[in-house]
């Protein structure tokens, strides 16, 4: 079958094309923005990548038009799709349907860690000799890939509440029909498509309607959404972690430990890469999450000893004069104060100079502006660029005082920032887009 995907480079529908190529498919697809890393490895899969979405690709004549969730109304090979009655689906719906059908599926949904704790859970299973089947929204250093055919029993996919489709506004993990799910947090998220948390929260207990009685439920103990979901109705069992009384994690980022403790005492412990009191939560989650699959959780220790964790997650991008500079995903800002914790945890009192692209649809609506100054107190400098915003990023970061600066103009960004820095600093920069290259731009500015 001959499929062509609208929106290929996505991290999602980036790894349907992977799996579809892998199950012995044809697979074509288009973008706006055709570009590493996702473009690099569809490439090297032999997909052939169309850039812009004109309708002359109809011409393709596909048996099949996979529609990824960034597509709307008004896209000119959308149109003509429909236009010529052709036959389309989403990349959820195709997933489900030829993928994940007869599979015992994991599924990792919350609004952070998602695809860490995947990442992290697919290599406990695929240590173990499972050989499990992944969907990533990252690529994992381990397997190099954010997505694997495989013809073994097991499935590991990252659960997003964001839409489905043009014309499917359910959340995309209610396809996936898992029988072991971890529901890592909730938070508000999504402004562009959820007007509050009540919203998101049904969609979850929507997931959680799919979950069958024989399978288990994998719940942050701590977080009042999850319980309130929970309280809604829920045919399953529920094992909890960060339980004081129960499941739960501790550890030190200066010596790299992960302590494992149950309601009886320590479990057992390991010396791994990652950094962060979120990352050992998200380890527990996986460890449990691969016990309900076989896995013990001593074996699964072992495994996230050799863990690599995920690109973008931390990812030292190079160093320059004594300063190192990092990339990270962190949006939001929850994600950003544990991705700042987590670094000031490995590197102590030296300077932490964040650097931050306010590039999701929920930051460029300016929803979680009161809160980022909040987010970033642990940073010593920050630097935010402001280019594209609907709202005052100078104003909202004011509580900040001198340590903060804004432009909208990325080289003027990166003067400041080589400007500010000095050897032993850290620069991290944050953002869920490419950021303009500008890693490599410091890079070189500090170099010379």
């Amino acid at each position: 079958m001959h499929l062509h995907i609208l929106g290929i480079c996505g991290t999602f529908m980036g790894g349907i094309a992977l799996l579809a190529r892998a199950a012995g498919h044809q697979v074509t697809g288009c973008d706006a923005n055709v570009y590493p890393p996702m473009s690099t490895q569809l490439e090297a899969a032999g997909i052939r990548l169309i850039e812009g979405y004109g309708a002359e690709q109809i011409g393709l004549d596909a048996d099949l038009w996979v529609v990824g969730n960034a597509i709307s109304r008004g896209n000119p090979l959308l149109e003509a799709i429909l236009a010529r009655g052709l036959p389309y689906t989403s990349g959820p719906q195709w997933l489900a349907e030829h993928i994940l059908q007869g599979k015992w599926v994991l599924a990792v949904a919350g609004t952070h860690g998602k695809t860490t704790t995947s990442a992290m859970l697919a290599w406990i299973l695929a240590d173990a000799g499972l050989d499990p089947g992944f969907l990533i929204g990252g690529v994992p250093k381990n397997f190099a890939r954010s997505a694997h055919f495989s013809e073994s029993a097991f499935f590991v996919v990252e659960a997003d509440e964001y839409d489905t489709a043009f014309c499917d506004k359910r959340s995309k993990f209610v396809h996936y029909r898992p029988r072991t799910a971890i529901l890592n947090n909730l938070e508000y998220d999504h402004a562009d498509i959820f007007p509050d948390l009540a919203a998101i929260e049904t969609q979850f207990h929507h997931f959680v309607r799919t979950i069958p009685g024989n399978g288990l439920i994998v719940a942050n103990a701590v977080e009042p959404a999850l319980e309130r979901v929970l309280a809604r109705g829920c045919w399953t069992p529920v094992e909890r972690f960060n339980d004081p009384a129960g499941w739960r994690t501790s550890g030190d980022d200066a010596d790299g430990s992960l302590i494992i403790h149950d309601k009886n005492g320590e479990v057992g412990r390991i010396y791994w890469q990652l950094a962060g009191a979120h990352n050992r939560s998200n380890a527990l989650a996986a460890l449990l999450a691969a016990r309900h699959a076989g896995v013990p959780i001593a074996q699964g220790l072992a495994a996230l000893s050799r863990f690599e964790n995920v690109k973008r997650r931390l990812e030292v991008r190079g160093e320059a004069k004594g300063v190192t500079v990092y990339d990270d995903f962190a949006h939001h800002p929850t994600a950003i104060a544990k991705t700042l914790a987590g670094l000031r945890g490995r590197v102590g009192p030296a300077r932490i100079l964040a650097v931050l692209e306010p590039r999701s649809n929920t930051m460029k609506l300016g929803t979680m502006k009161e809160a980022l100054p909040g987010s970033l107190n642990a940073a010593d400098r920050v630097f935010c660029y402001a280019a594209n915003l609907g709202w005052d990023a100078a104003a909202a970061l004011a509580p900040l005082g001198e340590k903060a600066q804004v432009s909208a103009d990325l080289d003027d960004l990166v003067l400041r920032i080589v400007a500010a820095a000095r050897p032993g600093d850290h620069v991290l920069v944050m953002s869920n887009g490419g950021f303009g290259g500008i890693h490599e731009k410091l890079l070189a500015a500090l170099g010379g």
